[in-house]
């Protein structure tokens, strides 16, 4: 197999790890608050779910080893510490929300059976699968892809092409901010950290004796066309979102909203099909959280394989509990954990793709140290009252954004460069 072919291969397999069905549910409803704000939402949301992915791929290229990698530079203790968190929130939040989905776009308009039910036999089959490694789901995960892949393009074709009703105005009063934030939401950032090790490891185990350049340049234009695959759904998915915002209530969940806009374009039956499609894909989603968590745990303990079996049972337990609750609640009780994880994701990521030069330990421990403190009065927003905040907050620049870490980690940056410059520049003195 060629080099141009291999890239390509990869590309497309990447896409399809990146391609959680349960993130399908979140652009049309922000497109849909928008109105005609909606390219600015898309601004945001390619950002934090397109762009910083794609830097993480980078990242992945240039490391070349796992997401253990990423934190190194801090300390193996912070490392091993962000690993985990990881590893809790996927299993904790978007591996039941699958479920959530499931029952919500697949279950619920057919059957009038209770969520609890769902989510018990979803990740019943889950934990069997896992347990027994069965490359079934892997090959129908090669199929349900593309098929899935076609029905948005001809919805987003002949949805863009249909006459509508005029929008509705925005609901946003920063429309970017808030597609930016709402990225957070499809945990692409953390995707990147977790699935580009796993194509390493294939690459490597696929290409023989590639050298490291060229693993790096294959991995970089794979990512390329992964993410532009992921561009142009979630764009077409906020149009959408935004052209029909006017023909559905107000407070229309994000499923309904998927499905009625399915509806809408290609009939009852297109409607009806995707739904059940989304729900498989949402089912080979949580078997490859699941199992990939199972791995890790595994290896951090020295390959044991009780260790694999109480992980798979522990995930699938924490998954019955938080998958049988609305995708709505799921999506509102992950902000939290995400206004603390994501900002840390996002400057590893950003550290990891700079030049050697410019991203040494120190510059590493500050920037993720300030990036961490600055983060929690976004996490503490959620347990605090605002007003005992607000002392604190008034004096931080975007904090009412959520994003008054930007700033303090952007200066710690440029602070810590100055002063390792100067500090080198006497030492040859």
């Amino acid at each position: 197999m060629n080099k141009t072919k291999q890239t390509f291969v990869f590309g497309f397999a990447l896409f399809a790890g990146f391609f959680g069905a349960g993130n399908l549910i979140l652009p049309p409803l922000l497109g849909f608050n928008s109105g005609p704000d909606w390219w600015l939402v898309t601004l945001g949301f390619i950002i934090s779910a397109t762009i910083i992915p794609l830097l993480a791929l980078f990242g992945h290229a240039k490391l070349q080893g796992t997401m253990i990698e990423f934190g190194n530079k801090v300390s193996p203790i912070f490392s091993l510490i962000f690993c985990l968190c990881i590893y809790i929130i996927i299993i904790a939040l978007p591996c039941p929300r699958t479920a959530a989905v499931t029952h919500e776009m697949a279950i619920a308009p057919f059957f009038n059976t209770s969520p609890l039910l769902t989510s018990i036999i979803y990740f019943s089959l889950a934990f069997l699968f896992v347990v027994n490694r069965n490359n079934a789901l892997e090959i129908l995960g090669k199929y349900l892809t593309p098929i899935i892949v076609l029905i948005l393009f001809a919805i987003i074709i002949v949805g863009v092409f249909c006459d509508v009703a005029p929008m509705r105005g925005s609901n946003f009063e920063s429309p970017m901010v808030s597609g930016l934030l709402e990225g957070y939401q499809t945990y692409d950032a953390i995707a990147g950290l977790v699935t580009g090790g796993i194509v390493i490891i294939s690459i490597n185990n696929s290409t023989g004796n590639m050298s490291f350049i060229d693993k790096k340049i294959m991995i970089a234009k794979s990512g390329f066309i992964a993410m532009a695959g992921l561009f142009i759904i979630y764009t077409g998915l906020i149009a959408l979102g935004a052209f029909y915002n006017s023909e559905f209530p107000s407070d229309i969940s994000r499923a309904e909203l998927l499905s009625g806009l399915a509806t809408k374009t290609l009939g009852n039956f297109g409607g009806a099909f995707l739904g059940v499609l989304v729900g498989l894909a949402c089912f080979t989603t949580a078997v490859a959280i699941i199992m990939s968590t199972a791995d890790f745990f595994k290896a951090l303990f020295k390959e044991s394989q009780r260790a694999y079996i109480i992980t798979t049972i522990v995930c699938c337990v924490t998954g019955i509990f938080i998958g049988q609750f609305q995708v709505s609640y799921i999506i509102t009780i992950a902000l939290p954990s995400l206004m603390l994880i994501y900002p840390l994701c996002i400057v590893l990521i950003l550290l990891n793709v700079i030049q050697e030069k410019y991203a040494s330990k120190l510059v590493f421990r500050w920037v993720a140290f300030i990036t961490f403190l600055f983060s929690l009065p976004d996490f503490l927003q959620f347990v605090m009252p605002p007003e005992q905040l607000e002392p604190v907050t008034s004096y931080i620049l975007f904090a009412k954004q959520n994003l008054g870490w930007v700033l303090p980690a952007l200066t710690t940056f440029i602070v810590v460069s100055v002063f390792l410059k100067l500090k080198s520049r006497e030492a040859k003195f």
